[in-house]
């Protein structure tokens, strides 16, 4: 037995490098959230279909998309907060820049903060109570003309009021 000690340390460390080693390779978004449709409908008449994968609890609100490196042109990641609250976010850990659309509760865009920092530790907080996050691949609005005032279908928010 006392041959096999000495691999121990050697063992824990292997699993320790490849551990951390996967997580910075790790690509798309966490594997364990539910995925849905959303539509962002603009005030210039377009409509925008994204596969969002939806935080609910606050430990995958907190990962958000950290370790991500990779998100297609329609994919994103919706954080439901259940309720309506200044929201916060940050990209530590975060690999590459996003557009973080702050969304009201009953679906209208309030602001974006466009092609976020990879890595920052600054706060980025909603301008006012909202209802979710909705976070794209950086550059999404400018490409997609996503502006304030715009909206988003998705099932967590109130009644949707038909535009026009």
């Amino acid at each position: 037995m006392t041959h096999r000690l000495p691999l121990l340390p050697a063992f824990i460390i292997t699993v320790l490098v490849c551990g951390l080693h996967a997580m910075t390779l790790a690509a798309g978004v966490p594997a364990h959230l539910p995925v849905s449709q959303l539509t962002v409908l603009t005030q210039k008449g377009s409509d925008h279909l994204f596969e969002v994968s939806v935080a609910t609890r606050p430990e995958d609100r907190r990962r958000g998309l950290m370790f991500v490196t990779e998100l297609r042109n329609d994919q994103g990641m919706l954080f439901d907060y259940g309720r309506t609250s200044v929201a916060s976010m940050w990209m530590k850990n975060t690999p590459m820049p996003l557009d973080m659309i702050f969304i009201r509760a009953d679906g209208s865009i309030s602001s974006i903060a466009r092609e976020t920092t990879p890595y920052s530790r600054s706060t980025i907080t909603s301008e006012e109570p909202v209802r979710a996050v909705l976070e794209l691949k950086g550059g999404t609005c400018r490409r997609l003309g996503i502006e304030p005032g715009d909206r988003v279908v998705h099932p967590i928010f109130e009644k949707q009021k038909p535009s026009g």
